[in-house]
């Protein structure tokens, strides 16, 4: 039986992939991903020629078939995101338990690497050998419900949050006593960092609007 390879992928600077994951990229018969034309530059960088295919949340169910179908071939095959690693707040969860539940004599193997969560504890500078990650956070529905979670949470808390949500979601955390550390844009050129209360942080983003872009990991402890 072939192997499932989820390969981690640069969350930025195109330079943060290994060794093994641009082999493994090379060696696979199709590289399932997020979006092609987004692995296609990371793919022209490192001259890697393997055919791709898309994978991602609107995908139809066919697609896991085709996973299934090379992997039954013998093919082996690798998975990636836009960025990071495959499987953390993307549909490659489900893709990976498609396989193991139709597929149990396949092996699915890690290519590890690149991860946003790891790299905003590695620069955070806060105690966080145990947390809670909630990923994205819901738009709406129990949206509300987790921030009162947060707010009385013992436990550090650490998710991610888009630019147009960000002020709310500090608004959300206004007046509960936590430190807020954001992590912004991390390996690329305008990378920052920026921690205080939850109404300095704000008020720091709108001070400087030119921040409120590009990808946030917010940790509240």
């Amino acid at each position: 039986m072939a192997t499932l390879y989820i390969v981690a992928t640069p969350i930025g600077n195109l330079e943060d992939i290994t060794f093994r994951a641009v082999r493994v990229l090379k060696e696979c018969a199709v590289v399932f991903c997020e979006d092609t034309r987004t692995t296609r530059v990371l793919f022209d960088r490192y001259e890697i020629k393997t055919p791709t295919e898309s994978f991602h949340a609107q995908s139809p169910l066919s697609k896991i078939d085709r996973v299934v179908e090379l992997l039954s071939a013998g093919k082996d095959i690798a998975l990636v995101s836009d960025a990071g690693t495959p499987g953390i707040s993307d549909p490659g969860q489900l893709l990976v338990a498609e396989v193991r539940t139709r597929l149990p004599e396949a092996v699915v193997a890690s290519v590890p690497g690149p991860s946003a969560l790891t790299a905003a504890i590695s620069i955070a500078g806060k105690p966080l050998s145990e947390f809670v990650f909630l990923g994205f956070l819901p738009h709406k529905k129990g949206r509300q419900t987790l921030f009162n979670e947060i707010r009385a949470a013992e436990r550090p808390y650490i998710f991610y949050e888009s630019p147009h949500r960000i002020e709310k979601a500090l608004e959300s955390l206004a007046g509960s006593g936590k430190n807020v550390t954001i992590c912004r844009e991390l390996t690329k050129i305008f990378e920052s960092r920026v921690s205080g209360t939850a109404e300095e942080v704000l008020q720091s983003f709108k001070d400087k609007p030119e921040t409120l872009r590009g990808e946030f990991v917010v940790i509240v402890s």
